[in-house]
């Protein structure tokens, strides 16, 4: 046997493996998707999301509380209107063509905000920016009369709410709409502002018309209520418009790239990590991704802690250095023992 044959020497003790993977899952690459609702007293189940509940500002201390105690040090935000999640009470429908309801004072967002950096200091808050949920089309972006997307004012709606959120205190935000020409349009915003030094934004660059995104749909309330998405979400064959998409929001001012999906998009966020070199690698590991580890150990197909770490592990051999998962409670635990 030739001597360069042999591999397994340098593999050999658990230490020793885990020197081969250039990185390792660690707790500041984790950062938690929560569902915000304007019920301040709300703890939710999500029955599609394994775990996962909305909650209301009332009980974020209670909830965050011990996850912090663990390491958890940043969060991204996602409001859910009280109608969505609650119609049964016959209120009245606060979702209008604009998506007014993102960016108000007393909603959701921008409480969660202020609540959690009174509460928790250290903990860095990111928000989703979209309208998908606040508009009563359930859109991203705001419609011409037939329907399709009206892309310029889109944009400088979606910039209006990522500055009120960045006024607000979040440390980030990150448009996940796919409208054209939004990173663009959020700097020169945040710049006007006086927050392009303050705020990170943090881009869904390429973000694919997946069939993944079913139990977020139930968390948030945000399925369309007519037709799809598929005209500005990315088509899942794309690989050429993602690498376009990476470049574009790079040269428009992103701080960090995200791809999302995560798992079934591997080589998107490789081409990503060679695309962006020097910028951080966001991928979001989506609510189906997560229903489908959980549906699997739960069949009993593997173990769940196991099962889990590999998908991840995959990630971060792509080239990802931030991973958005549902998982993160599980992984808090998990590293730390």
């Amino acid at each position: 046997m030739d001597i360069s044959s042999i591999l397994q020497g340098g593999y050999h003790h658990p230490l020793a493996r885990t020197w081969q993977g250039r990185r390792q899952l660690t707790k500041s690459m984790l950062m938690y998707p929560i569902f915000i609702t304007d019920d301040p007293d709300a703890s939710v189940e999500i029955a599609s999301l394994p775990g996962q509940r909305r909650w209301g500002i009332n009980k974020l201390e209670g909830f965050l509380a011990p996850l912090v105690k663990k390491g958890l040090q940043s969060v991204i935000l996602f409001g859910v209107p009280l109608n969505c999640e609650k119609p049964y009470l016959d209120l009245p429908v606060e979702q209008d063509m604009r998506g007014t309801p993102a960016d108000d004072q007393s909603g959701p967002v921008i409480l969660a905000i202020k609540k959690i950096r009174e509460l928790f200091p250290t903990v860095y808050i990111a928000c989703d920016v979209c309208l998908c949920e606040y508009t009563d089309h359930g859109h991203c972006g705001l419609l011409n009369a037939d329907g399709s997307i009206d892309n310029s004012p889109s944009v400088d709606r979606i910039a209006q709410v990522a500055v009120n959120y960045a006024k607000a205190g979040a440390h980030c935000v990150a448009p996940s709409d796919m409208m054209d020409g939004r990173i663009k349009g959020i700097k020169q915003g945040l710049i006007d502002a006086k927050l392009g030094n303050k705020c990170t934004l943090m881009s869904y660059s390429a973000k694919f018309a997946s069939c993944m995104y079913g139990p977020f749909r139930d968390a948030a309330g945000s399925a369309p209520s007519f037709g799809d998405r598929k005209c500005y979400q990315l088509p899942p064959a794309a690989k050429g418009l993602a690498r376009r998409a990476i470049q574009r929001d790079t040269a428009e001012g992103a701080d960090i790239i995200m791809v999302k999906p995560a798992l079934p998009y591997l080589d998107v966020i490789s081409d990503a990590a060679e695309l962006a070199p020097d910028h951080p690698l966001a991928c979001y590991q989506v609510s189906g991704e997560f229903a489908m580890i959980h549906a699997g150990a739960a069949a009993g197909v593997y173990d769940l802690r196991t099962m889990a770490f590999e998908a991840v592990d995959s990630m971060i051999r792509a080239g990802a250095t931030l991973i958005l998962t549902y998982f993160t409670p599980d992984f808090l635990e998990w590293l730390g023992n």
